[in-house]
Protein backbone atom coordinates (compact mmCIF):
# COMPACT_ATOMS: atom_id res chain seq x y z
CA UNK A 1 0.00 0.00 0.00
CA UNK A 2 1.40 3.38 -1.02
CA UNK A 3 0.91 6.40 1.22
CA UNK A 4 2.02 8.91 -1.42
CA UNK A 5 1.34 12.59 -0.66
CA UNK A 6 -1.76 11.96 1.43
CA UNK A 7 -1.64 14.00 4.63
CA UNK A 8 -2.49 11.99 7.70
CA UNK A 9 -5.83 13.27 9.02
CA UNK A 10 -5.46 12.81 12.77
CA UNK A 11 -7.31 14.76 15.44
CA UNK A 12 -5.40 17.64 17.04
CA UNK A 13 -6.33 20.37 19.49
CA UNK A 14 -7.15 23.77 18.01
CA UNK A 15 -8.25 27.07 19.53
CA UNK A 16 -11.52 28.51 18.24
CA UNK A 17 -12.50 32.17 18.50
CA UNK A 18 -16.14 32.56 19.59
CA UNK A 19 -18.73 35.28 19.77
CA UNK A 20 -18.48 37.13 23.09
CA UNK A 21 -20.06 35.19 25.98
CA UNK A 22 -20.82 32.15 23.82
CA UNK A 23 -18.16 29.83 25.23
CA UNK A 24 -20.43 27.62 27.37
CA UNK A 25 -23.26 27.59 24.80
CA UNK A 26 -20.80 26.63 22.10
CA UNK A 27 -19.34 23.83 24.25
CA UNK A 28 -22.86 22.37 24.61
CA UNK A 29 -23.47 22.70 20.87
CA UNK A 30 -20.17 20.97 20.05
CA UNK A 31 -21.14 18.16 22.43
CA UNK A 32 -24.51 17.77 20.65
CA UNK A 33 -22.71 17.73 17.27
CA UNK A 34 -20.23 15.08 18.44
CA UNK A 35 -17.22 17.41 18.43
CA UNK A 36 -14.79 16.90 21.30
CA UNK A 37 -14.11 20.23 22.99
CA UNK A 38 -12.70 21.78 26.13
CA UNK A 39 -14.01 25.01 27.62
CA UNK A 40 -11.89 25.65 30.74
CA UNK A 41 -14.03 27.14 33.49
CA UNK A 42 -12.68 29.23 36.33
CA UNK A 43 -14.36 28.84 39.72
CA UNK A 44 -14.79 32.41 41.00
CA UNK A 45 -16.44 33.77 44.12
CA UNK A 46 -18.55 36.83 43.25
CA UNK A 47 -19.65 39.39 45.84
CA UNK A 48 -23.03 41.02 45.54
CA UNK A 49 -24.34 43.60 47.99
CA UNK A 50 -26.41 40.99 49.83
CA UNK A 51 -24.50 37.73 49.28
CA UNK A 52 -21.55 35.84 47.88
CA UNK A 53 -21.92 33.25 45.18
CA UNK A 54 -19.56 30.83 43.45
CA UNK A 55 -19.86 30.95 39.65
CA UNK A 56 -18.03 29.23 36.82
CA UNK A 57 -16.79 31.61 34.13
CA UNK A 58 -14.75 30.80 31.02
CA UNK A 59 -11.03 31.05 31.77
CA UNK A 60 -10.32 32.43 28.29
CA UNK A 61 -12.92 34.93 27.12
CA UNK A 62 -14.12 34.23 23.56
CA UNK A 63 -11.99 31.07 23.18
CA UNK A 64 -12.68 27.36 23.32
CA UNK A 65 -10.58 24.35 22.32
CA UNK A 66 -11.66 21.61 19.90
CA UNK A 67 -10.08 18.21 19.23
CA UNK A 68 -10.78 17.57 15.54
CA UNK A 69 -9.32 16.35 12.27
CA UNK A 70 -8.73 18.80 9.44
CA UNK A 71 -11.58 17.12 7.57
CA UNK A 72 -13.91 18.34 10.38
CA UNK A 73 -12.93 22.02 10.14
CA UNK A 74 -16.05 22.99 8.18
CA UNK A 75 -18.27 21.28 10.77
CA UNK A 76 -16.60 23.41 13.46
CA UNK A 77 -16.74 26.64 11.45
CA UNK A 78 -20.42 26.14 10.63
CA UNK A 79 -21.42 25.79 14.28
CA UNK A 80 -23.43 28.77 15.51
CA UNK A 81 -21.25 30.93 17.78
CA UNK A 82 -17.93 30.23 16.04
CA UNK A 83 -16.13 33.15 14.45
CA UNK A 84 -13.10 31.20 13.22
CA UNK A 85 -10.10 29.17 14.21
CA UNK A 86 -7.23 31.03 15.86
CA UNK A 87 -4.45 31.25 13.30
CA UNK A 88 -0.68 31.14 13.73
CA UNK A 89 1.57 31.80 10.72
CA UNK A 90 -1.33 31.47 8.30
CA UNK A 91 -2.63 28.12 9.61
CA UNK A 92 -5.05 27.14 12.37
CA UNK A 93 -2.98 27.10 15.57
CA UNK A 94 -2.32 23.59 16.88
CA UNK A 95 -2.38 23.37 20.67
CA UNK A 96 -0.20 20.61 22.07
CA UNK A 97 -2.01 17.85 23.97
CA UNK A 98 0.21 18.33 27.02
CA UNK A 99 -0.72 22.04 27.14
CA UNK A 100 -4.42 21.12 27.20
CA UNK A 101 -3.71 18.65 30.02
CA UNK A 102 -1.84 21.34 31.98
CA UNK A 103 -4.81 23.73 31.64
CA UNK A 104 -7.21 20.94 32.70
CA UNK A 105 -5.10 20.19 35.78
CA UNK A 106 -4.76 23.86 36.64
CA UNK A 107 -8.50 24.62 36.54
CA UNK A 108 -9.22 21.42 38.50
CA UNK A 109 -6.78 22.39 41.25
CA UNK A 110 -7.18 26.16 41.60
CA UNK A 111 -9.89 28.80 41.87
CA UNK A 112 -9.96 32.52 41.05
CA UNK A 113 -7.36 32.04 38.31
CA UNK A 114 -6.12 35.20 36.61
CA UNK A 115 -4.87 34.99 33.02
CA UNK A 116 -2.14 37.44 32.04
CA UNK A 117 -0.53 38.00 28.68
CA UNK A 118 3.22 37.55 28.41
CA UNK A 119 3.18 41.09 27.02
CA UNK A 120 1.70 42.55 30.20
CA UNK A 121 4.18 44.68 32.13
CA UNK A 122 5.65 43.39 35.37
CA UNK A 123 7.76 45.10 38.03
CA UNK A 124 11.37 45.19 36.88
CA UNK A 125 10.51 45.72 33.20
CA UNK A 126 12.46 48.50 31.51
CA UNK A 127 10.32 51.05 29.64
CA UNK A 128 11.28 53.60 27.05
CA UNK A 129 9.20 56.76 26.64
CA UNK A 130 8.39 57.29 22.97
CA UNK A 131 6.59 60.62 23.27
CA UNK A 132 5.72 63.46 25.59
CA UNK A 133 7.89 65.39 28.03
CA UNK A 134 9.84 62.24 28.96
CA UNK A 135 10.73 61.43 25.33
CA UNK A 136 13.91 59.35 25.04
CA UNK A 137 14.04 58.62 28.78
CA UNK A 138 14.22 55.11 30.21
CA UNK A 139 12.71 53.89 33.47
CA UNK A 140 12.03 50.73 35.45
CA UNK A 141 8.52 49.66 36.48
CA UNK A 142 8.47 49.38 40.27
CA UNK A 143 4.76 48.75 40.94
CA UNK A 144 1.57 48.15 38.99
CA UNK A 145 -1.80 49.23 40.36
CA UNK A 146 -5.29 48.84 38.85
CA UNK A 147 -5.00 51.74 36.41
CA UNK A 148 -1.54 53.11 37.18
CA UNK A 149 2.01 52.02 36.65
CA UNK A 150 4.80 53.39 38.85
CA UNK A 151 8.08 54.00 37.03
CA UNK A 152 11.44 54.96 38.53
CA UNK A 153 13.57 57.28 36.41
CA UNK A 154 17.09 56.92 37.81
CA UNK A 155 18.62 59.59 35.57
CA UNK A 156 16.12 62.17 36.81
CA UNK A 157 16.07 60.75 40.35
CA UNK A 158 12.27 60.62 40.41
CA UNK A 159 9.41 58.15 40.80
CA UNK A 160 6.32 58.81 38.63
CA UNK A 161 2.83 57.38 38.36
CA UNK A 162 1.32 57.11 34.89
CA UNK A 163 -2.27 56.22 34.12
CA UNK A 164 -2.57 53.14 31.96
CA UNK A 165 -5.10 53.58 29.16
CA UNK A 166 -5.57 50.69 26.73
CA UNK A 167 -2.14 49.14 27.07
CA UNK A 168 1.22 49.88 28.58
CA UNK A 169 2.49 50.82 25.12
CA UNK A 170 -0.14 53.56 24.87
CA UNK A 171 0.74 54.95 28.29
CA UNK A 172 4.52 54.97 27.91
Amino acid sequence: MSVGNKIEDIAKWYAVYTYPRHEKKLAKQFEINGIECFCPLNKVEKQWSDRKKVVFVPLFQSYIFVHVKQSEFSKVRNTKGVLNFVYWQGKPAVIQHNEIEIIKSFVAGYTNIEVKSLNDPVPGDIVNFNSGVLLNNTGVISNIYNSYVEVILDKLDIRILARITKSIEDAL
